[in-house]
């Protein structure tokens, strides 16, 4: 059976977002063993959804895999898999669409490595039991976004002296509310962990900004982790929910 993966993207105009995708497409592919493997937009920037599947058609694949690449569910998502859903039932595609990325012990495990890999790039010799963490999301309106952010916020605390967590926008605490958060907690040694995707806007311009704004007075030293990106453990997961969906086959 030639099968074909397709990784829906909520959108992004930030090239860099495109760079990663490709990449994590050309590596997840080649693991995965998939006939074609490539990305597409749910909104903002083509290729969008119908693209996307009418180029795994075209790859003359049998089955097709969607995987929203979400961190969260919510409208975003619902948006994705309904769309997927109504295009291939009318071109009679064979498709299956996997869970989202959330509520994945291996997620965890790559948040601790961007922590470790950022005390080894700055050379920090501190102890994870005195680093104070603020987990930055993206916010969301949809309660079950903030519920599925909160578990992977809770599975890091027993390994932190303190954990935390802010939304960018659309959700509470914010940033400001995030960082006063932490500092009643008299911190030594702060580590901010973005927990994106992508290094597309938001972390390029407005997470920066709101920061340099809110932390200009204060005392304490402050280190930021890398946005989650293309890793193996990554790819590990995406296969595992493909694999998840594509063994309980649906047309």
């Amino acid at each position: 059976m030639k099968k074909a993966l397709l990784i829906i993207d909520r959108g992004s105009r930030a090239e860099e977002v495109k760079t990663e995708l490709k990449e994590l497409c050309k590596i997840t592919g080649s693991k995965g063993g998939y006939q074609y493997c490539n990305f597409c937009f749910l909104e903002v920037v083509p290729p969008f959804i119908d693209e996307g599947i009418a180029k795994c058609v075209d790859s003359g694949s049998d089955l097709i895999t969607v995987m929203p690449y979400f961190l969260y569910p919510g409208m975003k998502l619902k948006d994705t898999v309904k769309q997927s859903a109504i295009f291939c039932r009318e071109k009679n595609l064979r498709l299956v669409i996997t869970k989202p990325l959330c509520y994945h012990n291996l997620m965890i495990n790559i948040l601790k490595e961007k922590i470790d890999n950022l005390k080894k790039k700055k050379n920090l010799k501190i102890p994870d039991s005195e680093i104070d963490l603020l987990m930055i999301g993206h916010g969301s309106s949809d309660k079950n976004a903030r519920h599925a952010f909160l578990y992977s916020v809770d599975k890091l605390k027993p390994f932190y002296r303190n954990v935390e967590f802010c939304f960018l926008e659309l959700d509470t605490p914010d940033i400001e509310q995030g960082i006063s958060n932490i500092l009643k907690k008299n911190p030594k040694n702060v580590v901010l962990l973005p927990y994106f995707l992508h290094n597309g806007i938001h972390l390029q311009k407005d997470i920066p900004e709101e920061l340099e704004r809110i932390t200009k007075s204060c005392n304490f030293d402050m280190h930021i982790a890398e946005h989650l990106g293309v890793n193996e453990k990554l790819v590990d997961m995406i296969l595992q929910r493909a694999m998840e969906a594509e063994n309980r086959i649906v047309f």
